[in-house]
């Protein structure tokens, strides 16, 4: 927008509208009234009189902003935008109306939005607001389901996990998975305390899929019924026997790789277990598995004030007792760090980050199985990894290193995603590091992979070929006495395993042994 554009579309603050020059603590009063009302925007970088001061949005402020909005109680959901203004920035923060529930401020005041006034609600007026949007959560929804009707066993095993060692009947009503009167189960009590939750809640359990082809039927399903904690526990063997691993044979070197790491799997599926719509009774968790991917989709939409844009910063829980009896069991990660723990596991893997959509009636979570890094290459990293500590986003900059690539702070700010002050701390780090050469200074600076990283002969040939690369060295006119250490310059190759290549060649009478223990050698026969 020019100057004038932007002067005429917000003229003034309004009951939609909210100025202010930074993204302090008095952000948090605007976005409880914006959210217990109608919603609105938040221009940062615009001072009282409507003056366009001018905002980046820098991680530094985006972090700021996020920490505010996480201080709130419920807030309705929200985006960060930049606005360009003139040869200025304006920070823009959409806070959308809470559909369900309300906010509160973190001292607990309810506040709604009046004009340009953030009203504060008081006695019976404050009584009305909250009986009018007050939220029952679906997981503690009385069954027809007794307490009688519960597996004695799950329920013991239910105790274990929390560490209840008497008055359980009372526990399990504090933890939500009994009605008040202690008579019959909530939803969250039939997930955990019934040998097959699907019989009372519908669809209550994970289906699998595999399909041959992107776009064909599937050839293969399973149906995991049994209590929430065994459905993700199924869930996940099935999908890890299923995948398997990417087995690469480097030399006389073998990895064995996940497609997907187990924590994700794991995270994913109990995300989609505990966090679904239980409402939906026709509609299961469903796992497909692709060979290109593995899709898992979760009935019902994200929970408030979660979006796909916000989701690592941004926590909520539809069913708060379901998620918090899975991280009891080992199953899920503490609140907050689920979905930062699939990013980073996918990316200390090489592989491509989760996907995230929300339609609106499912969420669902892609996990590529492919990515452009390829497993010989993920494999090759795994050997680089034990000469030194190299950070996650560093492993991308060594494949392209390895691939021959130069390496010019532009070209790692476009593999790694960041600013120019993180790709050459970054390119710095691995030069330190003895990753990287530097080549020429400032503005003609680029690195290249050391030479004595490139994937050795061990890590590229068969165990046949590094004998013909052995025995052609022993016959070489001139070239060094033939020994273990030899082997190990001309193959990478660590002690042992060059030891068998050289007894292998004696064994079959092409090589003869000289001499003993530290002074033994070798001579072609």
């Amino acid at each position: 927008m020019s100057t004038e554009e932007f002067a005429q579309a917000f003229p003034a603050e309004n009951e939609h509208v909210e100025r202010k020059s930074g993204a302090g603590a008095a952000l948090q009063d605007v976005v409880v009234a914006f959210s217990n009302t109608d919603g609105g925007v938040i221009l940062i970088g615009v001072d009282d009189g409507g003056r366009v001061i001018g905002r980046a949005l820098t991680p530094g402020l985006e972090d700021d902003i996020h920490r505010v909005v996480r201080e709130i109680a419920s807030p309705g959901r929200y985006t960060i935008h930049q606005l360009a203004v003139g040869s200025s920035t304006v920070v823009v923060l959409a806070v959308a109306r809470r559909i369900e529930g309300f906010a509160q401020t973190s001292q607990g005041r309810t506040l709604v939005r009046r004009g340009t006034q953030n009203v504060a609600l008081f006695g019976s007026e404050l009584a009305r607001f909250l009986h009018e949007h007050s939220l029952a959560r679906f997981e503690e929804t009385e069954t027809r389901a007794s307490l009688e009707s519960a597996e004695d066993e799950l329920v013991r095993e239910v105790a274990r996990a929390f560490g209840w060692t008497s008055d359980v009947s009372d526990r399990l009503r504090e933890q939500g998975f009994l009605a008040p009167d202690g008579r019959r189960l909530t939803v969250a009590g039939a997930l955990y305390l019934l040998a097959d939750p699907a019989e009372a809640l519908g669809k209550a359990y994970v289906e699998v899929l595999r399909f041959p082809a992107e776009g064909g039927d599937y050839d293969k399903r399973l149906e995991l019924r049994g209590p929430a904690n065994r459905q993700v526990e199924k869930a996940v063997d099935a999908v890890v026997a299923e995948l398997g691993t990417e087995l690469v044979v480097l030399g006389l070197h073998r990895f064995e790789l996940p497609r997907v790491p187990t924590v994700v799997l794991r995270e994913a599926l109990a995300n989609a277990v505990a966090h679904r719509s239980y409402e939906l009774r026709g509609t299961a968790v469903r796992v497909e598995i692709y060979p290109g991917e593995v899709r898992i989709v979760s009935p019902g939409g994200l929970p408030e004030p979660v979006t796909v844009e916000n989701i690592r910063e941004t926590t909520a829980a539809r069913n708060l007792h379901v998620i918090q009896a899975l991280r009891r069991f080992g199953l899920a990660e503490d609140v907050g760090r689920g979905v930062d723990v699939m990013v980073d596991s996918m990316r200390e893997e090489l592989l491509d980050p989760p996907l995230f959509e929300d339609s609106g009636s499912a969420v669902t979570v892609t996990l590529r199985i492919r990515s452009a890094v390829t497993p010989q290459e993920r494999a090759w990293i795994r050997e680089v990894e034990g000469r030194g500590l190299i950070e996650p986003g560093d492993r991308f900059l060594l494949v392209h290193a390895a691939r021959g690539e130069r390496l010019t702070n532009a070209r790692a700010r476009q593999i790694l995603g960041v600013d120019a002050d993180e790709a050459r701390r970054a390119l710095q780090r691995l030069r330190d590091g003895g990753f990287l050469d530097q080549v020429g200074e400032r503005s003609g600076t680029w690195y290249s992979l050391r030479d004595s990283l490139h994937p050795p002969a061990g890590l590229r040939l068969s165990g046949a070929e590094l004998e013909e690369l052995v025995l052609a060295d022993a016959r070489e006119p001139g070239a060094p006495r033939l020994t273990n250490a030899r082997v190990r310059e001309l193959t990478g190759l660590d002690r042992v395993d060059a030891l068998r290549i050289l007894d292998s060649l004696v064994d079959q009478g092409r090589l003869r042994r000289e001499g003993s223990k530290r002074g033994t050698f070798y001579l072609p026969t």
